[in-house]
Protein backbone atom coordinates (compact mmCIF):
# COMPACT_ATOMS: atom_id res chain seq x y z
CA UNK A 1 0.00 0.00 0.00
CA UNK A 2 3.19 2.22 0.52
CA UNK A 3 4.32 1.81 -2.63
CA UNK A 4 1.03 2.45 -4.30
CA UNK A 5 0.74 6.07 -2.29
CA UNK A 6 4.50 6.46 -3.36
CA UNK A 7 4.12 6.01 -7.02
CA UNK A 8 0.58 8.11 -7.11
CA UNK A 9 2.97 10.66 -5.36
CA UNK A 10 5.26 10.38 -7.51
CA UNK A 11 3.31 10.56 -10.63
CA UNK A 12 1.20 13.48 -9.55
CA UNK A 13 4.51 15.65 -8.64
CA UNK A 14 5.45 14.58 -12.17
CA UNK A 15 2.40 15.55 -14.00
CA UNK A 16 2.51 18.96 -12.13
CA UNK A 17 6.09 19.70 -12.68
CA UNK A 18 4.87 19.39 -16.66
CA UNK A 19 2.66 22.64 -16.26
CA UNK A 20 -0.36 22.89 -18.85
CA UNK A 21 -1.65 19.89 -20.18
CA UNK A 22 -3.06 21.24 -23.20
CA UNK A 23 -3.11 19.60 -26.94
CA UNK A 24 0.59 20.45 -28.16
CA UNK A 25 -0.79 20.52 -31.85
CA UNK A 26 -2.49 24.33 -30.59
CA UNK A 27 1.28 25.82 -30.51
CA UNK A 28 1.87 24.58 -33.86
CA UNK A 29 0.03 26.60 -35.71
CA UNK A 30 0.80 28.59 -39.60
CA UNK A 31 1.57 31.87 -37.87
CA UNK A 32 4.65 29.52 -35.48
CA UNK A 33 5.98 26.90 -38.11
CA UNK A 34 5.09 28.05 -41.79
CA UNK A 35 5.89 31.49 -41.72
CA UNK A 36 9.47 31.87 -39.87
CA UNK A 37 9.82 28.75 -42.56
CA UNK A 38 8.79 30.55 -45.12
CA UNK A 39 10.81 33.73 -43.77
CA UNK A 40 14.18 31.48 -43.47
CA UNK A 41 13.62 30.04 -47.39
CA UNK A 42 13.10 33.82 -49.16
CA UNK A 43 16.77 34.33 -49.87
CA UNK A 44 17.43 30.85 -51.33
CA UNK A 45 17.39 30.60 -55.40
CA UNK A 46 15.32 28.32 -56.62
CA UNK A 47 15.38 24.89 -57.30
CA UNK A 48 16.50 23.76 -60.79
CA UNK A 49 16.72 20.68 -63.13
CA UNK A 50 19.63 18.89 -63.24
CA UNK A 51 20.49 17.85 -67.07
CA UNK A 52 22.97 15.21 -66.25
CA UNK A 53 19.93 13.11 -64.07
CA UNK A 54 18.76 9.76 -65.19
CA UNK A 55 15.10 9.84 -66.34
CA UNK A 56 12.92 6.92 -64.99
CA UNK A 57 13.04 5.29 -68.40
CA UNK A 58 17.15 5.79 -68.85
CA UNK A 59 17.65 4.04 -65.10
CA UNK A 60 15.46 1.37 -66.34
CA UNK A 61 16.91 0.88 -69.58
CA UNK A 62 20.43 0.76 -67.75
CA UNK A 63 19.46 -1.74 -65.57
CA UNK A 64 18.43 -4.26 -68.46
CA UNK A 65 21.25 -6.18 -68.54
CA UNK A 66 20.82 -9.72 -70.67
CA UNK A 67 22.11 -13.23 -68.36
CA UNK A 68 24.79 -13.65 -71.04
CA UNK A 69 25.74 -10.17 -70.19
CA UNK A 70 26.09 -10.17 -66.23
CA UNK A 71 28.01 -13.92 -66.86
CA UNK A 72 30.57 -11.96 -68.99
CA UNK A 73 30.79 -9.84 -67.16
CA UNK A 74 31.17 -12.11 -63.64
CA UNK A 75 33.71 -14.19 -65.52
CA UNK A 76 35.83 -11.13 -66.47
CA UNK A 77 35.78 -10.08 -62.49
CA UNK A 78 36.78 -13.24 -61.99
CA UNK A 79 39.42 -13.54 -64.35
CA UNK A 80 40.96 -10.15 -62.57
CA UNK A 81 40.96 -11.46 -59.07
CA UNK A 82 42.66 -14.49 -59.96
CA UNK A 83 45.42 -12.12 -62.14
CA UNK A 84 45.76 -10.20 -59.18
CA UNK A 85 45.87 -13.03 -56.60
CA UNK A 86 48.92 -14.45 -58.71
CA UNK A 87 50.50 -11.69 -59.19
CA UNK A 88 50.11 -11.12 -55.00
CA UNK A 89 51.99 -14.81 -54.77
CA UNK A 90 54.24 -14.04 -57.58
CA UNK A 91 55.42 -10.86 -55.52
CA UNK A 92 55.57 -12.63 -52.06
CA UNK A 93 57.72 -14.87 -53.37
CA UNK A 94 59.94 -12.24 -54.94
CA UNK A 95 59.97 -10.48 -52.07
CA UNK A 96 61.83 -13.45 -50.40
CA UNK A 97 64.96 -12.65 -53.14
CA UNK A 98 64.86 -8.46 -52.81
CA UNK A 99 63.83 -5.12 -51.13
CA UNK A 100 60.50 -3.92 -50.84
CA UNK A 101 60.63 -1.42 -53.42
CA UNK A 102 61.72 -3.71 -56.20
CA UNK A 103 58.80 -6.30 -54.96
CA UNK A 104 56.28 -3.61 -55.43
CA UNK A 105 57.79 -2.85 -59.03
CA UNK A 106 57.59 -6.54 -60.24
CA UNK A 107 53.80 -6.77 -59.10
CA UNK A 108 53.10 -4.05 -60.86
CA UNK A 109 54.56 -5.77 -64.14
CA UNK A 110 52.42 -8.52 -63.80
CA UNK A 111 49.10 -6.47 -62.96
CA UNK A 112 50.15 -4.58 -66.07
CA UNK A 113 50.45 -7.58 -68.10
CA UNK A 114 47.87 -9.83 -67.01
CA UNK A 115 45.39 -6.54 -67.72
CA UNK A 116 46.82 -6.30 -71.55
Amino acid sequence: MKKLAFITATAAFALAACGETTDASEEAVADTVEVPADDAMADMPEPVADDEAMSDEDADEAMNVTEDEATEAADAAENTVDAALEAAETAAEAVGEMDAAEAAEVAQEIVAETQE
